[in-house]
């Protein structure tokens, strides 16, 4: 069994997707209630009693030996009112989809095992490992370009190195292996409409 559960703050602002028995667990400790297309809300014993009366649930049901509670959907947290961090990581994974797995000097899309974190301007000249000096590249135009300058190698960047703009909660739902439930979509949505627009 596998569901993900869309996490809210207090305000109902969607920050983070968790796992079921990371949901429950919160529900259960009485730190998240669990929130309905209705937004009303429910805390452990609530959502038990309720679960009796479900018949079907997209989600699912948890069985245990005195009882059956439904898997929910969408948790709200009860003391968290903040926003996630308003930074995106420098981690491999977020430069890889920043540049959406295409090497930067050829074009061509590849697996993040056929990519390389490419220097720009090489360590040994001084180059950092920032935003603003990394790119992704294959591994042919990795070896190509070797420790020297893009136009020492007389190679181009199709895209130039560059920091990803911090798209609020909508960065949750882009990531490709998430699939976004029907019962997040009003929160989704929220989402959609109040984030602030780039340039």
């Amino acid at each position: 069994m596998s569901a993900d559960v869309l996490v809210l703050n207090r305000n109902f602002y969607a920050i983070h997707i968790t796992s079921w028995q990371r949901a429950l667990s919160l529900v259960y400790l009485d730190h998240a209630r669990v929130v309905d297309e209705e937004y009303r809300t429910y805390d452990f014993e609530d959502w038990r009693e309720l679960s009796k009366l479900i018949q079907q649930h997209p989600a699912g049901f948890v069985h245990t030996p005195t009882f059956r509670i439904a898997i929910p959907e969408v948790i709200a947290l009860r003391f968290y009112d903040k926003l996630p961090e308003t930074e995106v990581k420098f981690t491999r994974r977020n430069i890889y989809e920043h540049y959406r797995y295409r090497c930067c000097y050829c074009g061509g899309r590849f697996s993040s095992q056929e990519l390389n974190l490419e220097h720009v301007i090489p360590r040994s000249r001084g180059g950092r490992t920032d935003w603003a000096n990394i790119v992704t590249a294959c591994m042919a135009c990795n070896l190509k370009k070797g420790d020297r300058l893009p136009e020492e190698a007389r190679m181009q960047l199709l895209l130039k190195p560059s920091k990803p703009r911090w798209r609020g909660s909508a960065s949750l739902i882009v990531r490709p292996h998430i699939k976004v439930r029907a019962s997040w979509q009003r929160f989704v949505d929220t989402v959609y409409w109040n984030t602030e627009l780039e340039e």
